[in-house]
């Protein structure tokens, strides 16, 4: 619980609403998509900007399994799945932040964050999905959804460091919370009108 508990509140700060609003662009969630991710971010044209709020809400997972990594068993709490407890628990905070009623972004970044906290060969090989996908095809939607298909796969790999069942279920959470959260992506890639990556809405 106490792990659960750290996650959602750390993934739920949403630096794109706030730092959109300290660089002078209004409230995100009225641009483009009004996600407050970076990918949304990225549609006010400032490049930095979207890239320090990919870092952060990358940050926000990574945090969290960290802290439930060496912080809670010096409190005495926690367990040996309390880092993928509370990093999952950051991307729902992410999703679903209680300061904004409940209404967030698609967690994509802190998904990756957690991942390369919790595992980092099986993090770094969703990044690199979603990479390489993004290069051929200039969707971050579709990037997004492809990685997280891979990653139950990618956790039972021996190549990725053998098979670790706990991270391989996480990932199939994290894959039907974050195809659920594309729902509206998923209709426009199938019609033909999902904005590339860097194109306004």
């Amino acid at each position: 619980m106490s792990a659960a508990l750290l996650g959602y509140l750390l993934g739920s700060i949403p630096f794109g609403l706030v730092l959109t609003r300290l660089c002078g662009y209004g409230d995100i969630r009225k641009i483009g998509s009004g996600n407050i991710g970076a990918t949304n971010v990225l549609r006010t044209g400032n490049k930095p900007l979207a890239f320090v709020v990919l870092l952060l809400d990358s940050g926000k997972g990574a945090g969290a399994v960290m802290l439930a990594r060496y912080l809670l068993p010096e409190l005495g709490l926690g367990g040996p799945i309390a880092p993928i407890v509370a990093g999952v628990a950051a991307v729902f905070g992410h999703n679903f932040p209680v300061w904004l009623g409940f209404k967030g972004g698609k967690g994509i970044a802190t998904t990756l964050g957690t991942l390369i906290a919790i595992h980092w060969p099986v993090g770094l090989a969703a990044c690199a999905t979603w990479l390489v996908v993004a290069l051929i095809f200039r969707f971050s939607s579709l990037s997004a959804l492809l990685s997280l298909v891979a990653v139950p796969v990618y956790a039972m790999l021996p190549v990725l460091g053998g098979a670790n069942p706990p991270l391989a279920w996480a990932g199939v959470v994290l894959a039907v919370l974050g195809w659920a959260r594309h729902h509206a992506n998923i209709r426009r890639l199938l019609n033909g009108t999902e904005p590339r990556i860097g194109q306004k809405k």
